[in-house]
C-alpha cells in the first residue's frame, strides 16, 4: 500500500497539481494585499475616504452598546456583525484572479492553436509520388 502510495504521489500530474496549489496560494496573497492595500484606498478615497475594510452593519450590540468605531471595536465588544465591507474586498480579489486566469488560460489556447495549425501541415509526399510528380510535369511539358 505504501509502494502504490508513492508512485501515486510521484505521478507527474500529482506533482503539477501540488506546484498549481503552491503558486495559487502565493498569488492569492499576492492579490489580496493588492486590492486591500494598494487598489481599495483610492477607490474609498474617491467615495469620500472609505475605508471599505470597516463597512459592517450591527445585527446585535456586544457587552457596550455601539455605535462602534471601527470593526475591531465591534468584533471586540461582542457585537454580531455583518461585514459587507470586507465582503466587497473579497469579491473585488476573486474578479482580479478570475480576470488573471482567463488571461493565463486565453494566451494558452492561443497557443495551442497555433500549434495545431503547425500539425497539421500536410505531410511530404513520399520519394516516389515525387518522382512520377517530376516525370508528370516533364511529360506535360514536352
Amino acid at each position: 500500500m505504501l509502494n502504490e502510495f508513492k508512485e501515486f504521489a510521484m505521478r507527474g500530474n500529482v506533482v503539477d497539481m501540488a506546484v498549481g496549489i503552491v503558486i495559487g496560494a502565493a498569488f492569492g496573497t499576492i492579490v489580496k494585499s493588492f486590492v486591500g492595500d494598494i487598489l481599495m484606498p483610492p477607490i474609498g478615497l474617491l467615495l469620500g475616504n472609505v475605508d471599505f475594510s470597516n463597512l459592517f452593519a450591527v445585527v446585535k450590540e456586544g457587552a457596550t452598546a455601539g455605535p462602534y468605531a471601527s470593526l475591531e471595536a465591534a468584533k471586540a465588544a461582542g457585537a454580531v456583525t455583518v461585514n459587507y465591507g470586507v465582503f466587497v474586498n473579497t469579491v473585488i480579489s476573486f474578479l482580479i484572479v478570475a480576470l488573471a486566469v482567463f488571461l493565463v488560460i486565453k494566451s494558452l489556447n492561443s497557443l495551442q492553436r497555433q500549434q495545431e495549425v503547425k500539425d497539421e501541415a500536410p505531410p511530404e509526399p513520399p520519394k516516389q509520388e515525387q518522382l512520377l510528380t517530376e516525370i508528370r510535369d516533364l511529360l506535360k511539358e514536352n
